[in-house]
């Protein structure tokens, strides 16, 4: 019965043998046909993509850099007055804040004064009105930059005044 078992496992081990090669070149197979075929794009992600890689701000020098300064003011006032206020118009600060404004302001992205009322404590000091000009236009200072209207041109100036004076009211 000995050699009978023998014969038996070298049988076996070569049926195992074939069907592993037989599993390789199927997996080759299937890899070379996927490899061919052409994937469209999702323009969902590519959407995504492009916005979560999108600078804060802009870097305008010189006479072309005006002029470039210009032509990307008149695309924002355009694609603002096309597109209609944004977050049903509201003038909530606290909605605005939730919606934009806390993605850097909540962690400190790019120098964002953070949640505290002693990081806010000296921009409060230079007055509502000049931190609701910061935010309206765009402000680099030492510490960080301030996106034009949180880096969303459709705000409103009424909705970037709410949205100043919600977080004023709140670290005060």
């Amino acid at each position: 019965m000995r050699n009978h078992d023998l014969v038996f496992l070298k049988h076996f081990s070569q049926v195992i043998a074939v069907l592993f090669g037989i599993m390789v070149v199927l997996i080759l197979i299937g890899l070379y046909l996927n490899g061919r075929k052409a994937h469209e794009p999702n323009p969902i992600a590519e959407a995504r993509t492009i916005e979560r890689i999108q600078p804060l701000g802009g870097v305008y020098a010189g006479e072309t850099g005006a002029a470039a300064a210009a032509a990307a003011a008149k695309a924002a006032a355009e694609a603002a007055a096309a597109g209609g206020a944004p977050y049903g118009g509201t003038l909530d600060g606290a909605v605005i804040y939730q919606n934009l404004c806390s993605a850097c302001h909540a962690n400190g992205a790019g120098g964002a004064p953070a949640p505290t009322a002693a990081a806010w404590a000296p921009r409060i000091a230079q007055g509502l009105d000049t931190l609701v000009k910061h935010a309206t236009e765009g402000f680099q200072g030492a510490a960080g930059i301030m996106p034009a209207r949180g880096g969303n041109a459709r705000l409103t100036d009424e909705q970037v005044r709410a949205s100043v004076e919600y977080m004023v009211n709140k670290y005060q």
